[in-house]
């Protein structure tokens, strides 16, 4: 081979070892840190996903892009649409805006409510907050099993401790059964053989559906009955990925499931009926469900609904409100407003399922950087749930493998949002001059076709903005 030619392979080889190196840390500096995620997304081990640029590290002291540049490229993505698209585009830093199309126009937010709920959950709870689970004594010498409002409570067989579900990117949930060995035997201590289980749910008021919520979304196993006591989020079948069934009744179900626990553990059991437990009953046992980080992590890379309306609720009963859609609205906007979010945001429940909530670009973009912000680390795991494009959760691959939204795969982190006739996606991404900027961007009305990977392309076309 000729020297000039043997220099250009060598001078090509070494560029291409310096992309592979600075991508992959780009992709590192995204992923969610070991202790706030127990499994890693398991999408990074099967699909090869390449980022398309290299990037500085990350930071504020990064050049901003200039407006007019950014203009050009987002501007003729939304022009060829054929969809109106409410768009954002701020310094996460500043807030500076640096790009707006109908941002303060409200819209159907979708599943981006879960990034409000998520950002409400962790500055009212904490993020090492968890929710309880306990049995106390009944009436009459009974017991009672009083809900906490933890979705994740779970039926299935313990996993060892401190492992996770593999693949699921979910962290070790509370377990019905430890809850019923404690309580059997905390029961034979006390010399009890024999006893009727009741349930106490009055954490939760008011219907267990929201305003806007479809006919289909409880038949087709979007989310569960909202009730303070469920198990494995209401699901028939848990664990078969196949089956979305949930059970009419949560309370009654994960009932019965501790009585049949509390029989194989030597103390005959019954389930009864709904009751408020006695004011300073004795407790015989107790458990806890993962940190609120885990849980907000789970619940933005999955879009968890049933987790994101039990979030919804603890904020309101931490506020001292009751437990229900309509003090979970008021309580979340009240901490909005304490962030600084003053408008914009109109929910009636946690997840986003409802078509009644409406929320602008600008209101996301604005909890987008309050969440990103170094100087309010309560609030990191909303952004470290956040999906990154092409490796995790709801922005797995296909999403940015395609030419046109590629240059964001590894570089944009955001949360996801889906109705019929409705898309969204809010969140960050790092520009090629390493500046983090915040984004929102809003299609549809609920009444045509659109189209996510258009939503791709203009987040696609923030990350690769080297200008």
């Amino acid at each position: 081979m000729p020297k000039q030619a043997t220099g250009l392979v060598l001078i090509t080889l070494s560029l291409l070892n310096v992309f592979v190196t600075s991508a992959g840390l780009a992709v590192a500096k995204l992923t969610p840190e070991r202790r706030l995620a127990p499994s890693p997304p398991s999408a990074a081990e099967r699909v090869a996903v390449r980022t398309a640029v290299t990037r500085p590290p990350a930071g504020s002291g990064a050049p901003l892009p200039a407006a007019q540049a950014l203009s050009r490229r987002i501007a003729p993505i939304l022009t060829g649409s054929g969809t109106r698209i409410g768009a954002v585009v701020t310094d996460a830093a500043t807030r500076r805006v640096l790009f707006a199309a109908d941002a303060d126009r409200p819209a159907t937010p979708a599943s981006t409510t879960k990034l409000v709920t998520s950002v409400a959950a962790l500055d009212t709870l904490g993020p090492t907050h968890r929710i309880t689970t306990r049995t106390v004594r009944g009436a009459g010498g009974g017991v009672v099993l009083v809900g906490g409002g933890d979705p994740t409570l779970t039926a299935r067989p313990p996993r060892p401790s401190g492992q996770g579900d593999p693949g699921a990117g979910r962290p070790v949930h509370a377990s019905l059964a430890d809850l019923a060995r404690r309580t059997a035997a905390a029961l034979k201590a006390e010399g009890v053989r024999k006893v009727r289980v009741d349930h106490d749910v009055s954490a939760y008021q008011g219907p267990r559906t929201a305003r806007g919520w479809k006919p289909n979304y409880l038949p087709d196993g979007e989310v569960a009955p909202v009730s303070a006591l469920t198990i494995d989020e209401g699901r028939v079948a848990p664990g078969d990925p196949t089956e979305s069934k949930r059970v009419a009744d949560p309370p009654a179900a994960a009932t019965k499931a501790f009585a049949r626990m509390l029989t194989r553990e030597g103390v005959q059991a019954e389930p009864g009926r709904a009751v408020t437990a006695p004011a300073g009953a004795a407790e015989l046992g107790a458990v806890r469900s993962p940190t609120a980080a885990e849980l907000v992590e789970h619940l933005m890379t999955r879009s968890d609904n049933d987790v994101a309306e039990a979030m919804a609720r603890q904020v309101a009963i931490k506020l001292g409100r009751p437990g229900s859609f309509d003090e979970a609205a008021r309580a979340v906007t009240e901490v909005l407003a304490r962030l600084g979010v003053t408008g914009g945001v109109l929910v009636n429940d946690g997840s986003g399922l409802s078509t009644a909530n409406r929320i602008t670009p600008a209101a996301l973009a604005v909890l987008v950087s309050v969440a990103a912000s170094p100087e309010r680390p309560h609030l990191r795991a909303a952004i470290t749930g956040m999906p990154v494009a092409g490796f995790s959760g709801t922005l797995n691959a296909p999403r940015y493998t395609v030419p046109a939204s590629r240059a964001g795969a590894g570089l944009v982190r955001a949360k996801t949002g889906t109705l019929a006739g409705v898309s969204t996606l809010a969140g960050i991404a790092h520009d090629a001059d390493g500046r983090t900027l915040a984004f929102a961007f809003m299609a549809g009305d609920g009444t045509g076709p659109v189209d996510p990977g258009t939503l791709d392309r203009l987040a696609a076309a923030v990350a690769s903005c080297g200008c």
